[in-house]
This record gives C-alpha cells, structure tokens and sequence, in this order.
C-alpha cells in the first residue's frame, strides 16, 4: 500500500487553460450539481431514511454527534442559506442552532418533503445561473464568495453529512447500504 504514496511535489504553475467556446462552463458546473447533491446525495439520505425507524432517525450516539434528523435540518438550512438566499441576493433569516436543537420532532415523510421542496427551490435558481453568476462576489454569512465556490462548499458540505448520514444508518442497522451495486475488486 505504501509503495502506491508518491512523493509530494510543490505546486507548479501552468499556463491558463484556454477554454473551448463550444463548452458551456456555468451549464456543466450547473449539471455536476445536480448529479452529485440531487441524484446522490439525496438517493442515499432517502435510501437511509427508509431503513430507519422514526425513533432512529433521532438518535444520537452521545452529546458529540448529530442525528441524522438534525443532519437533514442542518443541510437544509446550509444550501437554503448558501443557495436560495445568496443567489437572490434576500435577506438570510438562517438560525444555524436551531437546526441542532430542533424542539419539533420531524417525521420521515416530513425530512424528505422538507428536501424535496429545498430541491424544487434550488432548481429554480441554479436553472437561471450564467457563467457571469459564477464569477460574480455573494456576501453569504460573514463571507464574500464566487458564485462557483458556492456552488463547490455545497456540494461539498452535502457529501459530507451525506457520508455522516449513511455511517449513521449501518452503525445503527448494521447493513451494507448498497450504494455501489458493481462488483468491487
């Protein structure tokens, strides 16, 4: 295994990559999205939802951990706010604690309503985004963002507690999730 670890080498700067005019940078960044959060990420919370107990969907290992409800909450209020909000440039109404201290107890049926609403929102905007809105400086949080580095923080926050998610789900099924269905050698 050690033998496959190369040697690190400092970065390098290359010449700027000239693009192909044909590409449609804004409308490949746009697609990845919708591939890597809505086809993905949102299969694999459904699928764990759907293993799991209304009960279990709230549990919690110890104070350190989050459930997995409280995970569904916190990622939407993160692409809400990242998204819907920064793209229309409205005012962020976000409160990020509430997501983990969540008093009323959502159902199954109601997280999954709750991103399949969040999904419909989303779409709406990223529909509309031109490469100009990728270039373009958003003030989300106390940050000043590109377009595009808010569009990669999502995809990335949403694997992330995607991943959260389905550790979660085999700790507490203890079952292989089948996320991979091809034979893996």
């Amino acid at each position: 295994m050690l033998s496959m670890i190369r040697e690190i080498r400092p970065y390098k700067k290359r010449p700027s990559l000239i693009l192909n005019k044909e590409v449609d940078l804004a409308k490949d960044i746009i697609s990845e999205f919708k591939r890597r959060v809505f086809e993905e990420s949102y299969a694999r919370i459904f699928k764990c939802l759907d293993l799991l107990s209304e009960e279990e969907i709230w549990y919690s290992p110890n104070k350190n951990c989050n459930s997995i409800a409280s995970l569904i909450l916190h990622l939407h209020g993160n692409m809400r706010q990242w998204m819907t909000t920064t793209f229309a440039e409205n005012e962020d109404l976000r409160k990020r604690f509430e997501e983990f201290q969540s008093i009323e107890r959502l159902n199954k049926t109601e997280l999954k309503s709750l991103l399949i609403k969040l999904q419909d929102d989303v779409l709406y905007f990223l529909d509309t985004i031109s490469e100009d809105d990728l270039l373009k400086k958003y003030k989300v949080q106390v940050f000043y963002e590109k377009g595009i580095s808010i569009i990669i923080h999502v995809i990335e926050h949403f694997s992330y507690h995607t991943g959260q998610i389905a550790l979660l789900t085999k700790l507490i099924c203890d079952k292989d999730l089948e996320f991979y269905t091809f034979p893996l050698e």
